[in-house]
């Protein structure tokens, strides 16, 4: 008999405050009154003992009467001995969590209402303006950027705080006709086609897009069928996915279509349409394009969940006193301040970068890598070892078992203050493979979802994914495919501190290993950022360079100070061309010619003429060519790429496929730099 739960799309998670409804009743008691009537001092070896919380989610235990309440689509999917990694997994991470003590404080913190969520919302997504009335810059341009189905979503969001603020009869809000310019308040959120336009939103003739494969055949190989034929679909970066949205799925369908299935032939493989501006990986773009990138990924990202008739649900995290010192369980941010004072520039913390080397170098063939469990006792001695010894360099990783250092790493990501993947949107990580029925729109959902994440989570998430990629490349010899792996580290993830599984987190088991499939397969997709992002990015910068200028032409001081310049040009003893423009106002440089600057080689400056085919690796071999006697070895040692600098961008490490006289003509204002890539 098949169950299917009517609303699992949260998560209820230890220390943190859902916003989304409360626990499902029925069978949560029960489960949880057999969890402890049944556990005894040898229960974690115990193998029968995962098979009966298996069973309890199977068919086996279902009543002949109609249930209480009725399962996820993904759960009952899947088989008690599929799910038995998990469940595993789940009374391992329970045991060692009760051995050590429980250092966070939780604090009260009282639940917010609707009008508060959405202002929660605006202040996410960079339009505190529209709650404060301020006339900001960068909440004008904004605005100006978005598309048709990100204005309704934005327009949707105020509607709901400004009718709550009146409600309360607080003070006077922004009517939104003021703010979008519409003459009715209560838009319609159809979706249609939309013509596609290039990623840096400029027309440019003749152009066509360059096809290449940038993930799953290329960079994963996972266990694929070499006899099966996998199904391939495309993905677009040019339009938003939102705008891509023609056709919803009837909702009875979804619970039909939404099937798992283990083995990794069943995954699609997905082909990348690469534009002539080549693709751009996170790390490409400066620190204040990817805050903006941000703020456009949360409201493309609820335009996309609109768009399907999909509620966006997110969590409130509880306050609580956290660790400001030491390796486990402190924010990912201060272990990052404290490490770049050893290592400047460092990304991923410098205990986790260990944790993996080790694996990386003797554990990655160990059968049953992750999944065998170390000794509780030895694990417990080397996490007291290592916070005490690892920053003194005096800690010996000879003595680490191969399996103690995969629970000190796993260990590490359940103990962090707030989950990797952060509390306020794990709902719509589950709510993407629970609600939305096509893998394609999933990874969609997924990709805008890491794009969300603060620098330090989608570094050190992006480490640990390439790390199981490794473990999953040796699959003939660790015995652990991605279903395995992805099966082990679902609970460490999503299921936070370890603490008693609930009824709505064992329905979310299969989920949960679904999106950690998703994230390991398709990884190298979700870290590039998506080119019609990248556009808005420009035109926010040219909004708020034209919003400047405009701001300067009516300053006073500058009235006064054109005025005088005027007025000494026109006296008769002044030479022509005297008066000295801005560099991109000089008209010393042929159209179609950029002038190349790298300070680290011994010819630091080069005019170099643009044709339809230059690209970017073009420029930097003549570079090499040219300089290849007088670098030092340690320039000759790292990798050299072309950086576009100022315009209507901050910083763009370019793909060495990007067609240049493409990227000239979308940013002629910028400057062009060979400098090493930001590792």
């Amino acid at each position: 008999m098949t169950m299917e739960m009517k609303d699992s799309g949260s998560v209820v998670l230890t220390a943190y405050h859902p916003h989304s409804p409360a626990r499902i009743p029925g069978m949560e008691q029960s489960f949880v009154q057999d969890i402890s009537s049944s556990r005894s001092p040898g229960s974690r070896k115990s193998l029968p003992r995962c098979r009966r919380i298996n069973r309890m989610l199977s068919n086996e235990s279902v009543p002949t009467s109609p249930p209480a309440f009725s399962r996820s689509n993904s759960q009952a999917s899947m088989d008690s001995t599929s799910m038995e990694d998990f469940w595993c997994e789940v009374e391992s991470i329970k045991e060692s969590s009760e051995d050590g003590p429980e250092e966070a404080t939780l604090l009260e913190f009282k639940p917010a209402d609707e009008g508060e969520l959405e202002a929660e919302w605006l202040q996410d997504v960079g339009l505190s303006t529209l709650i404060s009335g301020a006339e900001e810059e960068d909440g004008q341009a904004l605005l100006s950027t978005l598309t048709r189905t990100q204005a309704a979503a934005v327009q949707k969001r105020y509607n709901t705080y400004t009718q709550t603020l009146r409600k309360k009869n607080k003070h006077t809000v922004r009517d939104v006709r003021d703010i979008f310019g519409t003459n009715d308040s209560s838009p319609t959120f159809e979706t249609v086609p939309v013509s596609p336009v290039p990623s840096n939103g400029i027309q440019l003739p003749g152009q066509k897009p360059v096809w290449k494969s940038v993930s799953s055949n290329s960079c994963l190989d996972c266990g694929l069928d070499k006899g099966s034929s996998s199904i391939t679909e495309e993905l677009s970066y040019e339009v938003s996915f939102s705008e891509s949205i023609t056709v919803l799925p009837k909702t009875r369908e979804w619970t039909k279509n939404q099937r798992f299935k283990k083995e990794d032939s069943a995954l699609p493989k997905f082909i990348v349409r690469k534009s002539r501006f080549g693709l751009t990986e996170v790390g490409d773009l400066s620190p204040e394009d990817m805050k903006k990138i941000r703020y456009l990924s949360l409201i493309e990202l609820t335009a996309f969940y609109d768009a399907l008739g999909v509620e966006l649900k997110r969590n409130r995290a509880e306050r609580v006193r956290r660790r400001e010192n030491g390796l486990f369980g402190v924010p990912l941010t201060v272990l990052l301040e404290n490490d770049q004072k050893k290592v400047p520039g460092i990304k991923v913390p410098l205990i986790f970068q260990k944790l993996l080397l080790k694996l990386e170098e003797t554990g990655l063939e160990t059968e049953g890598i992750l999944r065998v469990p170390g000794s509780a006792s030895r694990v417990k001695n080397l996490h007291q070892e290592l916070e005490a010894k690892f920053y003194e360099d005096t800690f010996d990783w000879d003595q680490v078992r191969n399996n103690d250092a995969a629970g000190l790493l796993k260990m590490f990501i359940r103990e962090l203050p707030s989950p990797l993947f952060t509390v306020e949107y794990l709902p719509a990580f589950i709510t993407l493979v629970e609600k939305i029925p096509k893998v394609k729109l999933q990874l969609q959902a997924l990709h805008l979802l890491i794009m969300l994440l603060p620098e330090a989570n989608r570094d050190t998430a992006k480490a640990f994914l390439q790390f199981l990629k490794k473990v999953v490349a040796n699959e003939g010899k660790n015995k652990m495919n991605l279903w395995n792996v992805s099966m082990i580290v679902a609970p460490n993830l999503f299921i936070y501190k370890g603490k008693r599984a609930n009824q709505q987190e064992m329905q979310a088991a299969a989920t949960t290993a679904h999106i950690v499939r998703l994230l390991i397969r398709y990884q190298d997709i979700l870290w590039t950022v998506p080119s019609f992002l990248i556009s808005q990015v420009r035109k926010m910068n040219e909004a708020a360079i034209n919003n400047s200028k405009r701001q300067l032409m009516f300053d006073k001081g500058v009235r006064k100070l054109l005025r005088r310049k005027t007025m000494e040009r026109e006296r008769p003893e002044r030479p022509e061309g005297a008066v000295t423009f801005p560099p991109y106002l000089q008209s010393d440089i042929p159209e179609g010619v950029i002038r190349v600057y790298a300070p680290l080689h011994s010819k630091v400056s080069m005019a170099i003429q643009l044709n339809s085919q230059t690209k970017a690796k073009d420029i930097l071999a003549r570079f090499h060519c040219e300089n290849s006697c007088g670098l030092s070895p340690n320039v000759r040692s790292q990798i050299q790429s072309l950086h576009e600098v100022g315009g209507n961008i901050g910083q763009h490490c370019l793909d060495p496929d990007a067609y240049m006289l493409d990227v000239y003509r979308a940013n002629p204002q910028a400057e062009w730099v060979i400098k090493p890539k930001a590792s």
